[in-house]
């Protein structure tokens, strides 16, 4: 067993890292260009939606008020006659400096969690292939596992699922790579 404090350097390596890739994946490369689609007649969309000064937050349409809602002819007739809707509100646009912290800190925790599993099963001086399987494998666990519910129940595109898995593995590898870099001997 390696101690957390032992991996304060892969740990923060690695987040750094990733933090980077991430950052050049999606200004530098195309790869996640086509993730949303533009809505269709977009001005008039949103001149639509203005009015109704809609807080920031995530909306499902129709939803019904409870689950005898959902058996009700009405409700059913909103869902047959369409559309079907599940969106979120973001506030004005201000920068990007608060979801740029918030990704570090996720990334970061990321990292902690390889280093803490990662330690508990191995021990000082293994083979950077073994280091390497066992945080890549965590790695990926917490980059991936969470985008495909996301897919399956509120069907987010599959483009965007497969992309950001594909970021996931290379997050991963990055992730790997470092810790079998800097393990301790």
């Amino acid at each position: 067993m390696v101690p957390l404090s032992a991996l304060l350097i892969p740990i923060v390596v690695s987040a750094v890292i990733v933090f980077v890739a991430s950052s050049l994946i999606h200004m530098v490369t195309p790869w996640h260009k086509g993730d949303f689609a533009k809505v269709p007649n977009e001005d008039q969309t949103m001149d639509a939606l203005r009015p109704l000064k809609l807080p920031p937050g995530d909306y499902m349409m129709p939803r019904p008020a409870s689950m005898e809602d959902m058996k009700t002819e009405a409700y059913k007739a909103k869902l047959a006659k369409g559309p079907r809707a599940i969106m979120t509100v973001l506030p004005p646009f201000t920068g990007m400096g608060r979801e740029l912290g918030l990704w570090f800190v996720f990334v970061l925790a990321v990292s902690i969690y390889s280093a803490y599993l990662t330690g508990a099963a191995l021990p000082a001086a293994t083979p950077y292939l073994k280091v390497f399987q066992v945080a890549g494998a965590t790695a990926f666990a917490a980059y991936a596992f969470a985008i495909w519910p996301l897919a399956i129940w509120y069907r987010r595109s599959m483009r965007m699922t497969i992309t950001a898995t594909v970021d996931a593995l290379l997050f991963a590898l990055l992730t790997a790579g470092t810790f079998g870099w800097r393990w301790p001997k």
